[in-house]
């Protein structure tokens, strides 16, 4: 049981940037804003968000805006203001964001 312990940690910390069912097959782009990582995944009229790095509980009031930024660098569309849901929680490293994109 102890061998499989590293294994199960490397499947596990695999599936940390992997999109939600419904951004499978959506194409994956990595952007940095003010020093943190993202993985972004966009569909249609929205985004989700993945932050990559770890970061200390006073970073967290941060994270929201750094995310929409993210969606709008790595789509070229606007993010909408307060469109940002947290999936899993508050705390979480995953959102969706809502896209305005031209025409």
């Amino acid at each position: 049981m102890m061998q499989m312990v590293p294994f199960l940690m490397i499947l596990v910390l695999m599936g940390c940037a992997s999109p939600s069912p419904g951004f499978l097959g959506a194409t994956r782009q990595d952007v940095t804003v003010e020093g943190m990582r993202f993985a972004v995944y966009a569909r249609a009229t929205e985004a989700q968000v993945i932050r990559l790095d770890r970061m200390r509980r006073p970073d967290r009031g941060h994270v929201a805006p750094r995310m929409l930024r993210a969606a709008e660098r790595a789509t070229g569309c606007r993010a909408i203001p307060d469109s940002l849901i947290p999936v899993g929680g508050t705390d979480s490293a995953v959102g969706k964001v809502g896209l305005r994109c031209p025409p």
